[in-house]
């Protein structure tokens, strides 16, 4: 007996049957709103029906990154097209490109994964003709008044020789003044000439969650933060005022003076001050099961730095927090090699056991987020005499000048410490987000 693996398929609400079934008659679909709230699942459905009677035989799929769109789009938890075509497609590559070839009933599709990040993504792209477009967090995609370097112009620019051009998008709310809707999301529900459909959904509309679910979701959130509104009341809102919110009104609940008994690692975070800023170290501790996360030690200096005060200061920082916890490794601001090396050097000369590593330097607003998370479940603290990160929690705000979400950084408040510290943690932020909660 030979047994087929199929898709556990869950019940869909009305209005994601409705929007799968409108977007198959028309060509351009976009889905906003709350993550987990099914949309990309509704794509990478809507997407296999059209590859399967499609006259084009090149498609692309796109994400801020080419690992974020093959993720998404590709696997999608289960649910993406790799999946869908089970034994029926294969990973390969395409002109240098990552793609898919899919076996249809109206022959061989191949879809083109890239990563549309960044201000060179368009060049991924160029000399193909592609039927179908899926992308995945549009908003996180590069664009630019000049139509040959931007990579949403030039997808769309490549659609225009398609027999039947089609093109899914999908995003998160972002910041109501981004360009990405005066331009094209909500310019399109008037102007746009072809059949156009755009749905707003929110975590209450994927049926496939249990109210238990949705709650321990939710509880990873500050209530009424940006995140919050966005994440899952599926709103487009303005990121202002303070990052931290929480932190600032209740600090005392965040801040303590006893270091827990049940440490089972540290890490050091290094960033390297320039210009207004600082040299910043941070100290974290990782309790036993990845249950909380607590800033130990902090260093700040600022003014006239030399390459010789910076070693010192480091070996002094490092000998001090080796001497009380079990630090693993020091993760550093990665564009600063020389300096990198140089740490090092006075390290090996102290006689002091520990190793450098590039900081991984992900998107800031994921380290925010993460640390917003932690403070929402309570897995998170900071030691008292650690006055440069409480201070640089309780006053650090949005860049309300910019319509990107950005943390203010003009030297009017300490954003090296909360680097470090982020550094510090980045290496297993993903560990401690997943960790069974133990009560």
């Amino acid at each position: 007996m030979t047994k087929t693996q199929t898709i556990n398929w869950k019940t869909f609400s009305p209005k994601h049957k409705a929007y799968i079934k409108r977007a198959l008659q028309c060509d351009f679909s976009v889905a906003e709103g709350a993550i987990r709230s099914g949309k990309t699942i509704d794509h990478c459905i809507i997407a296999a029906a059209y590859l399967e009677t499609c006259p084009d035989k090149i498609h692309l799929a796109s994400g801020s990154t080419l690992p974020n769109a093959k993720l998404n789009i590709g696997d999608c938890n289960g649910f993406g097209l790799e999946h869908l075509f089970r034994g029926r497609c294969r990973w390969g590559k395409y002109k240098e490109n990552e793609a898919l070839y899919i076996q249809t009933k109206t022959g061989e599709k191949i879809v083109l994964f890239s990563g549309g990040g960044k201000a060179d993504s368009y060049k991924k792209i160029l000399g193909n003709s592609y039927g179908m477009w899926i992308a995945t967090e549009i908003n996180e995609h590069y664009d630019n008044d000049d139509s040959r370097i931007s990579f949403v112009k030039v997808a769309m620019g490549r659609q225009v020789a398609a027999t039947q051009p089609f093109t899914l998008w999908d995003l998160n709310p972002s910041n109501p003044n981004h360009p990405i809707y005066a331009n094209y999301i909500d310019r399109f529900k008037t102007n746009y000439a072809g059949k156009y459909q755009y749905q707003h959904f929110t975590i209450d509309d994927n049926a496939t969650l249990t109210k238990e679910r949705k709650a321990s979701f939710k509880s990873k959130y500050v209530e009424n933060s940006v995140w919050y509104r966005r994440d899952i009341l599926g709103e487009r809102c303005i990121a202002e005022g303070l990052v931290y919110q929480q932190f600032a009104d209740f600090p005392n609940n965040f801040i303590i003076d006893i270091v827990p008994n049940d440490i089972m690692f540290a890490t050091i975070g290094i960033d390297f001050g320039e210009n207004k800023s600082g040299n910043a170290f941070t100290c974290t501790g990782i309790t036993k099961n990845l249950q909380q996360v607590i800033t130990l030690e902090d260093h700040w200096r600022g003014g006239i730095k030399t390459p010789e005060q910076l070693n010192n200061d480091f070996t002094a920082f490092s000998r001090m927090c080796m001497s009380k916890y079990k630090v693993i490794g020091a993760w550093a601001d990665s564009e600063a090699q020389t300096l990198m090396r140089g740490l090092q050097v006075a390290l090996i000369k102290e006689h002091i056991p520990l190793e450098i590593h590039n900081a991984i330097k992900g998107e800031i607003n994921v380290r925010i987020q993460f640390y917003n998370s932690l403070m929402a479940q309570s897995r998170y603290k900071v030691m008292r005499h650690c006055i440069n990160t409480i201070g640089a929690l309780r006053n650090a705000v949005w860049d309300t000048k910019s319509f990107e979400d950005k943390r203010l950084d003009n030297g009017t408040s300490n954003i090296d410490n909360l680097d470090s510290m982020e550094y510090s943690t980045e290496k297993f932020m993903e560990d401690i987000q997943n960790a069974r909660l133990i009560k």
